[in-house]
């Protein structure tokens, strides 16, 4: 398991663990249908710290920095 954050632009993986993000964007992202068991795939990481934006069941969601790092995820 690792980060959201460290998969690479275009990769996928399959999310593992969303218990250390915050109750509000873990509510957040399952109301978006980005539940534990999800495959997402990295679209965009800006630079100098800025959102993640991922795909999950063809929509695009960002996504802070910090809560993407709390997303854990298994790459496939």
């Amino acid at each position: 398991m690792m980060p959201l954050t460290q998969l690479q632009r275009g990769s996928r993986g399959k999310v593992t663990d969303m218990a250390s993000v915050s109750f509000m964007v873990r509510r957040r992202l399952s109301d978006l249908g980005v539940t534990e068991g999800s495959i997402v795939s990295v679209r965009k990481m800006l630079p100098f710290g800025g959102p993640c934006t991922i795909e999950s069941n063809g929509q695009w969601i960002a996504i802070r920095r910090k809560e993407a790092q709390a997303v854990r995820v298994l790459a496939l």
